[in-house]
């Protein structure tokens, strides 16, 4: 692998800033979704940058690229989620 550690792939950052975000979005979500959409959210956004490291420590391309793909997936799950939000307007977007 090119990098060495994890923590310089500009990918890992944005996905780490991203974890920042939702966790700032969600704080203005109702109290009856904290244990709903917002653990869902906010369990989907930390496990991109998640897989990201873990597929990296198998210092396997085969490996890291499935990890990638499965970082993918729960960035769309997130994203199906934050559009839920939206719609429901529940987030407040601070």
């Amino acid at each position: 692998m090119a990098y060495k550690v994890y923590r310089d792939l500009l990918v890992w950052q944005k996905a780490m800033d991203l974890i920042v975000q939702r966790y700032r979005i969600t704080r203005g979500v109702p109290q009856e979704e904290k244990f709903g959409l917002v653990s869902q959210m906010r369990r989907a956004a930390v496990s991109i940058p998640s897989n990201i490291a873990e597929g990296h420590g198998r210092r396997n391309e085969k490996e890291f690229a499935n990890h990638l793909w499965i970082a993918n997936g729960s960035l769309m799950e997130l994203e199906t989620q934050a559009i839920l939000a939206e719609r429901l307007s529940m987030a407040n977007g601070n």
